[in-house]
């Protein structure tokens, strides 16, 4: 469940901001035609106060009540018409001219129907029109600002991740270019040293063998970065050779202080490429060694469940908090001070995006250790 909430964290987050933006947008619309129904009730009772003052006589003690009735209304722009054509009377509202008047009645009655409020001795009847106040006008264009304020939430959510994904390709570019370096200078520096050998006189033998192992070392290396951006070959392959070949290559290049510990069948297969899933080995091995202080022991176990085969790389080293689980795999995270957070990253994206497989870390205790698990599919 927790990983499904991983995956669609962001869509969850957008839909419930929606579900809650049109939770408030359909609150808002009552509340508008409950505001509206207030403004008629209003707008009757007043109408009934004229029609009461028309009728009242001036000892009428209900006389002062009217008046503050009619008074009362400093919000709502109302016309008041006599015989369907002649202004009798107007309310908060700027217009004096007559058939202007006319005309913004005629507005008025399309949203809000007049109110009757008496019929006149000389033919016809007084009718009162009235508009929305202001304070209704500006509360209708709120639904519209929420509407708004919620793409522009949008967008900055978008160009925050779309931000974000730019800063970890620029840090993966610039990593990949570092570990580029990192990697070939490591049998350059060996091959460097047989030529120093090879020109003192008193060293006649030459060590072809490891000359060899140097120049193929150059080869996997340009392979390996050569599938980086495209989409790499997937082979029926052995990957318990495939992993003892990795190890035994890091091992001779490594501190005797490291042991290592390997259960590993002598056959279980897999589709892989090869040259990336030895790189993601040799990242794992180097990270536990790393996380060792270069002194400590390292387990590298195969097992095989099902249609899967899990590959689990365990060290003694300092650990690694719940909280940084994944955190470790992103571009540039590290704890070394003069490292550059590059290793773990593409070790997840040769798994995941390039074998369809998983890595994660299994488990970790700080101060005791760590084990990466790496899951492939079989054939």
């Amino acid at each position: 469940m927790s990983e499904f909430f991983s995956k669609y964290s962001r869509l969850i987050f957008i839909g419930s901001t929606l579900l809650v933006l049109l939770m408030i947008l359909w609150n808002t619309n009552l509340f508008l035609k409950e505001f509206k129904r207030e403004e008629r009730a209003k707008m009757e009772i007043l109408s009934a106060a004229i029609q009461k003052l028309s009728q009242a006589d001036v000892k009428d003690e209900d006389l002062p009540l009217l008046t503050r009735i009619i008074s009362s209304n400093k919000t709502i722009p109302i016309i008041i018409i006599k015989q369907d054509s002649i202004v009798h009377d107007t309310g908060n509202i700027k217009i004096t001219d007559e058939e202007k008047l006319l005309q913004k009645a005629k507005i008025f009655a399309q949203d809000n129907p007049p109110i009757h409020i008496m019929d006149l001795e000389e033919g016809g009847d007084l009718k009162l029109y009235y508009g929305d106040s202001l304070l209704l006008t500006k509360l209708q264009y709120f639904p519209l600002v929420l509407v708004l304020i919620f793409f522009l939430f949008l967008a900055t959510i978008f160009q925050y991740y779309r931000t974000g994904k730019i800063s970890d390709d620029n840090k993966l570019w610039s990593g990949i270019a570092k570990e580029t370096a990192h990697q070939i200078g490591t049998p350059l520096s060996s091959l460097m040293g047989w030529i120093e050998i090879l020109k003192t006189e008193e060293n006649l033998s030459i060590p072809v063998e490891e000359l060899e192992k140097d120049v193929q070392r150059l080869a996997v290396i340009s392979q390996r970065f050569s599938k980086i951006g495209s989409t790499p070959v997937l082979e029926e392959t052995n990957i318990a050779e495939e992993t003892k070949r990795s190890i035994f290559y890091i091992k001779d290049r490594t501190s005797k202080l490291v042991h290592f510990e390997k259960n590993i069948p002598d056959k279980v297969m897999a589709k892989i490429n090869p040259q990336l899933y030895s790189w993601v080995i040799e990242n794992l091995v180097k990270n536990a060694i790393d996380a060792m202080g270069g002194e400590g022991k390292i387990t590298i176990n195969i097992t095989e469940q099902n249609n899967k085969v899990f590959i689990d790389i365990s060290d003694t080293g300092k650990g690694i908090p719940p909280s940084k689980f994944k955190e470790v795999f992103k571009p540039g995270y590290t704890t070394k001070k003069r490292g550059w957070g590059l290793g773990l990253s593409l070790v997840k994206r040769i798994i995941e995006q390039y074998h369809n497989g998983k890595v994660f870390v299994k488990s970790s205790k700080v101060g005791e250790g760590t084990t990466f698990r790496i899951v492939l599919n079989k054939p």
